[in-house]
């Protein structure tokens, strides 16, 4: 299955595994990567930089396959030391970093004087044509129905993906509400040339997150998921629980960053995918939670997903003609 983006990434198929805070770590990200697809690590679930060389010599343990580190630029209450993370990750040799958040440019210099290719996530045209004029390799634009921050225009895929596809030169990854094959083949014939996926993958032997956690999303449908911290102007898709309700009430009575920020921390979801409660955090989860219906492998789900695609765009879609 050979797109723009399989031949850049040296990978089998065109799909790429999200850079999940807590949970890409080495044992995802390396059997996406056996599997076919591009596992990608996240640099900032490991607490300092050299625990990130660690980590990433433990995926070259598991797997010889091409595999990705993610590094997101977002504004926190703790400052992070950006440029040791990413001379960390440079000094491994990885050649594929994606980055989001706020715009990379300050860094692209040094990424591509070390020859990585980059892909940026991205959720609007305004964005992804910026990230394209600053040289990254590949945009992955991330659509309305999105785990995480989706932007604060929401627009959904169907329409998304065409638009920045349509605008841009270099390949495009689809991102939002996409789980199986029938997914990979829409976003192929909107224009993409892969995609990339982060709630379905969580629904795998291979992610680290408790039982209890699957098991919520197995009992989740397209309607589980909600924005909380619209008031910040920083929109995160997470799955309705008691701690989002909480959150959407302090909202609704205008508390303001100083209030919420212990109930937005990162280390109670860290906590909570531990100990197997999806009660007590704010967990990012996308609305095609709606399409988990299984826990199967990184393996059998890959390669179900492409056999998925196949049948459609070479069987179903012609026999109407």
């Amino acid at each position: 299955m050979k797109t723009r983006l399989t031949e850049l990434l040296g990978i089998r198929y065109p799909v790429i595994q999200g850079g999940m805070m807590w949970v890409s770590r080495a044992p995802l990200v390396a059997a996406v990567s056996n599997a076919g697809g591009l596992g990608v690590l996240t640099a900032l679930s490991l607490p300092s930089p050299e625990l990130v060389i660690q980590e990433i010599a433990e995926i070259r343990k598991r797997t010889n396959q091409p595999f990705g580190v993610n590094l997101t630029f977002l504004p926190t209450l703790k400052p992070v030391p950006y440029e040791a993370y990413a001379q960390a990750i440079l000094s491994t040799g990885v050649k594929i970093i994606e980055t989001a958040g706020r715009n990379p440019e300050p860094y692209m210099a040094l990424l591509k004087q070390a020859g990585v290719k980059v892909i940026h996530k991205c959720t609007s045209l305004k964005h992804a044509l910026k990230a394209e004029a600053i040289g990254v390799d590949v945009v992955s634009i991330d659509g309305f129905e999105c785990a995480g921050h989706p932007g604060e225009q929401d627009v959904g895929g169907l329409v998304l993906f065409p638009v920045v596809a349509g605008a841009l030169k270099i390949p495009v990854v689809g991102s939002g509400g996409l789980a199986d094959g029938r997914g990979l083949a829409a976003a192929l014939a909107l224009g993409c040339e892969g995609i990339n996926l982060g709630t379905r993958f969580l629904a795998t032997q291979e992610s680290p997150v408790h039982q209890r956690i699957k098991e919520a999303l197995l009992g989740a449908d397209e309607t589980s998921t909600i924005l909380v911290e619209r008031s910040l102007k920083n929109s995160l898709r997470v799955l309705r629980n008691r701690q989002a309700d909480k959150v959407l009430v302090m909202e609704a009575r205008g508390a303001e960053l100083a209030e919420l920020a212990p109930h937005l921390s990162g280390r109670l979801g860290l906590a909570a995918l531990e100990s197997g409660d999806p009660e007590g955090f704010l967990f990012a989860c996308g609305q095609s939670v709606g399409l988990v219906k299984d826990i199967p492998t990184c393996a059998e789900l890959i390669e179900r997903m492409v056999a998925e695609a196949k049948e459609i765009l070479l069987h179903r879609l012609p026999a109407l003609f």
